[in-house]
């Protein structure tokens, strides 16, 4: 199981049996998420409202209408009721995360702040604001200001004391060829067969693309784990989740886009128990003492090891131990003890140092590390 540090991992605890698993629910957010247990689930991913404070229609050059997001969902009279909303709902959230919970939060310039500040405000712990830079956003047809090419999303901790909370930077960094993942975030916008729609018309103005989600289910929860989106819209949440084995809690209040994510959620097929596991850090692998590779008949008391380039040769002994007798001295001990000093290294990992003669090829002790493990799973 993945972690529940930055790098390493535990067991998830099984989901609360009060909680709407794997579900829709229809209401009002705040309504809902008030009446769910108290620390009960593992992340928050939220796509609240915007507030995009549009005025008038928005055309393009030839006059025809931008299909801009004026629904009534998104309309507040004034920054002090989106402000009073915000802190309702960020309450409600961090209330119903667990001890080691975290919360994504997106949104664009007209409201990141305004969240952020509250965020703040109420008690979050910031970790990381990743900036989505969309490789195909919409052009700012009138030409009087940059194109809007990006949004943040917050990853926030409950609390500033939290200790714990999940990040799988391994996985990550393999989802990235094998570098650190940054900050930024080149993906496209939903668009072409991933943009539901209903009647031929998008079915949500602000359906967001399941790479985002991908990316940011996979960093932040384990199988298992219980998602919440207080504003599930078209359910892109919900339909990662389900793909990834995570549990999800969706909350909506338009039964029209609830019918939307419940006929998406019937294509969703959940990913093979094989298929969904990923690159974990080496300490949160189970330790296997070089003694055991010896208890098993891997390796027999009396075999030598050598290292890659055969310079160094040590003889195995009964508990594990090695002991040298060559032109660098005698020495005994761990393989980490001797591999270091008969190079004169302050340290050395044995297990990538040490091999052992298979017909003829040389075969780091390493993979009979890795067999070992693999039965224990």
């Amino acid at each position: 199981m993945a972690s529940k540090t930055s790098a390493r991992g535990t067991a998830a605890s099984k989901p609360d049996s009060a909680l709407p698993l794997d579900q829709i629910v229809q209401g009002d957010s705040i309504e809902v998420l008030a009446s769910l247990p108290d620390r009960s689930v593992d992340l928050v991913f939220a796509d609240p409202p915007y507030n995009l404070q549009l005025e008038g229609e928005l055309r393009r050059p030839n006059n025809s209408k931008v299909d801009a997001v004026d629904d009534a969902w998104d309309q507040f009279e004034s920054f002090e009721a989106y402000d009073t909303f915000s802190r309702a709902w960020l309450t409600e959230a961090r209330r119903v995360l667990k001890d080691d919970g975290a919360i994504w939060v997106i949104g664009s310039y007209h409201n990141i702040y305004r969240l952020g500040a509250t965020m703040q405000d109420i008690g979050y712990w910031f970790l990381n604001d990743i900036v989505w830079r969309k490789t195909n956003p919409m052009p700012n047809f009138k030409g009087t200001r940059f194109t809007n090419a990006h949004e943040t999303l917050l990853w926030c901790a409950k609390s500033r004391d939290q200790k714990k909370y999940t990040f799988n930077y391994h996985a990550m960094k393999a989802l990235n060829d094998d570098l650190q993942m940054r900050s930024d975030w080149t993906l496209p916008i939903c668009s072409g067969r991933e943009r539901l729609k209903v009647n031929g018309e998008k079915a949500h103005a602000t359906q967001k693309p399941e790479s985002l989600l991908y990316r940011v289910l996979l960093a932040s929860t384990n199988v298992g784990d219980v998602v919440v989106d207080p504003f599930s819209g078209s359910g892109t949440t919900a339909a990662v989740a389900k793909k990834l084995g995570r549990h999800f809690i969706g909350i909506e209040r338009e039964a029209r886009y609830i019918d939307v994510a419940n006929d998406r959620l019937k294509t969703i097929t959940r990913m093979s128990p094989e298929d969904l596991k990923v690159m974990q850090s080496k300490r949160a692998q189970p330790r296997i003492p070089f003694g055991r590779v010896i208890e098993r008949g891997l390796l027999d008391p009396g075999q030598f090891l050598f290292d890659a380039r055969r310079r160094f040769h040590a003889r195995v002994r009964v508990d594990g131990s090695l002991v040298t007798d060559g032109h660098t001295g005698t020495h005994e001990g761990s393989i980490h003890k001797v591999g270091a000093a008969v190079q004169g290294a302050p340290a050395c990992n044995g297990w990538t140092f040490w091999h052992f003669d298979a017909e003829g090829k040389a075969v780091s002790i390493d993979v009979l590390r890795q067999q070992l493990r693999a039965e224990l799973h």
